[in-house]
């Protein structure tokens, strides 16, 4: 492709727009960690769950829709939609506990929650590991889609896509702190999602593809199928039924953690207040599955029909290295289509959803590695400029690690694969720590250990050529991990009863697993609702769901069906209206 000046000034006028609230917001983000990491707890509802939308629109995002579309249909996408359980059940059940709990990071929760040096350790042991080692692998995933996207479009290789893009995420990310980071996410994710529709409306008017009905007509049904062929029961059972029944609860994933998580809890524990915390986690939650993927699964269809080989890439596009071909570049492959004009839009785009995406990782991982490492376990007593200071110069050295571990790496879906695996078994444990006394911080570092090794022997294992099923990896690595973790609380002592107390007076969690805690403080019970939350979980997952397969079947064109998820769509959406301020209106906890 060949951008026109018209396309790169477009392109340069959204990166200096961009470059203006980190620019405004540096000397407030410098004057403390609290600002600098958590925005000093004072962000909307509205801005929150849109700066958790864009982090989690990244490059990698559409290539990997497109590979699970092409790979095995419309169904394939239940590998993350199913998600939107975990998602939901941190909006109802998690999202006010965080708030609740005032801590400035979701690290130093493990001592608010844990005693002794156990408490200690999972602290640290979790900031270098999910601060360094997984958020760099998680950056590195992204700066692969990103330079695939830079070696069609562009024609760049990849070492000018990940210096060029490195440096601009550095300055705005160690510049304004989380602040920056939310103004320009909810910038940057209006004008991502411009350039996405205007992707699909270009692919739509290619005479392969015919339009919206020539679409449809010309993809067999099991492409277009929302759900798995259940005569294929193999296939069925790695996309539908694992995900459905396994996956969502027990796999830490990030921006879809059970209980909540990294950026998520980041985001919750900025927010001013618990209701804009719940608000915010919603609003993020109805945007990320309802009204993103169809934009990018319409792409991802018609590419099946412009490109239905990877071959028919490699002949459109010679110039890209070989290396690069798979079905997550046949996304950047269809934006040869835009026009001149349109394509500044749409490079400005990805370019936004990959900054948002990466600026959020390096501030969220300087904010593990300084606060809960470095100020917690080495230099104790330094002034707050000090940790500003220390946090800036970690954030460019995350964004060097990341670039270099990009080349180990080949595709969106097998970096997605590895982070499903690396993560899986641990999920039960973070949901449990909240409503049960007796999980403990060893049970944390023996599931975090066993997980990592056992996915990195699969992830081995595959390198060498052994063709391990994903399903399989997944399922022994959930077993192995939550065998590990459980045994661990059994045979090792529970935290000391007075942090419990403590606990319990802070964050005040509901329901029969802290009755014995609750008894000792002589506290009334917990103003939250399990069942309230309960039905406000199961409505939120259904109103979602309605508007996804509700659009979808009237892409499709099925009336019938479209109606019937409308209607679900508008009960379910009416009942939380009548539930959350319920919710809101809940009696303060005493501190």
């Amino acid at each position: 492709m060949n951008p026109t000046f018209l396309d790169w000034a477009i392109i340069a006028a959204s990166v200096i727009i961009c470059a203006i609230p980190p620019i405004l917001l540096a000397k407030r983000a410098g004057s403390s960690t609290a600002e600098f990491f958590t925005s000093g707890q004072s962000a909307p509802w509205w801005l929150i769950g849109v700066s958790m939308v864009a982090t989690t629109f990244s490059t990698d995002t559409p290539n990997l829709v497109t590979n699970f579309v092409r790979t095995g249909g419309v169904a394939s996408n239940w590998q993350w939609w199913a998600f939107l359980l975990t998602g939901m059940a941190t909006v109802f059940f998690f999202a006010r506990l965080w708030r609740r709990s005032g801590v400035l990071t979701d690290l130093e929760f493990y001592e608010l929650r844990y005693s002794g040096r156990p408490a200690t350790l999972v602290r640290g042991f979790r900031a270098v590991y999910l601060g360094l080692f997984f958020n760099c692998f998680i950056m590195a995933s992204v700066n692969l889609a990103a330079a695939k996207i830079a070696s069609i479009v562009l024609g760049w290789p990849m070492w000018q896509t990940l210096l060029i893009c490195g440096v601009l995420n550095v300055a705005f990310a160690a510049s304004s702190g989380l602040w920056g980071v939310l103004v320009v996410d909810f910038i940057q994710f209006g004008i991502a999602m411009t350039g996405a529709f205007a992707a699909m409306y270009y692919s739509l008017q290619q005479p392969e593809v015919g339009g919206l009905a020539g679409l449809v007509s010309r993809l067999p049904e099991s492409t277009l199928s929302l759900v798995p062929d259940f005569s294929n029961w193999p296939l069925t059972v790695t996309l539908f039924v694992i995900p459905l029944t396994l996956q969502w609860w027990s796999v830490w994933y990030p921006g879809a953690e059970p209980g909540g998580g990294s950026y998520i809890a980041q985001r919750m524990l900025a927010a001013k207040s618990e209701r804009d915390a719940l608000g915010g986690t919603l609003l993020f939650n109805i945007a990320h599955y309802a009204l993103r993927s169809w934009p990018w699964i319409i792409v991802a269809l018609a590419s099946i029909l412009v490109f239905p080989t990877l071959d028919s890439i490699q002949v459109a596009f010679p110039n890209v290295d070989p290396r690069l071909i798979g079905h997550d570049l046949a996304y950047p492959a269809m934006l040869k289509f835009l026009p001149h004009g349109f394509l500044g839009v749409m490079i400005a785009g990805m370019l936004a959803a990959y900054v948002s995406t990466l600026v959020t990782h390096l501030n969220w991982g300087s904010s593990y590695l300084v606060h809960d490492f470095y100020r917690r376990f080495i230099r104790t007593d330094a002034s707050e400029a000090h940790y500003v200071g220390v946090g800036r110069w970690i954030t460019a050295g995350l964004m060097i690690i990341a670039g270099l571990l990009t080349y180990a790496l080949d595709t969106a879906a097998e970096s997605f694969q590895l982070l499903l695996s690396i993560g899986a078994g641990t999920g039960l444990i973070y949901l449990l720590r909240w409503f049960w006394w007796r999980i403990n911080a060893w049970c944390e570092i023996t599931a975090m250990i066993s997980s990592f090794f056992v996915a990195l022997g699969f992830f081995i294992a595959n390198k060498m050529g052994m063709a391990i099923p994903s399903h399989i990896t997944l399922l022994v690595t959930i077993a192995v991990t939550t065998a590990v973790w459980v045994t661990t609380a059994l045979v090792t002592a529970p935290t000391d009863r007075a942090t419990l107390v403590a606990f319990y007076r802070k964050v005040r969690p509901a329901g029969p697993g802290w009755q014995s805690v609750r008894e000792e403080t002589g506290l009334p019970p917990s103003p939250d609702s399990l069942p309230q939350a309960f039905l406000a979980w199961m409505f939120g997952c259904l109103m979602v769901y309605g508007a996804l397969f509700g659009t979808g079947s009237l892409i499709y064109g099925h009336r019938g069906t479209a109606l019937f998820w409308i209607v679900v769509f508008v009960i379910s959406a009416g009942a939380l209206l009548r539930i959350v301020p319920k919710m809101w209106s809940a009696s303060p906890v005493e501190s």
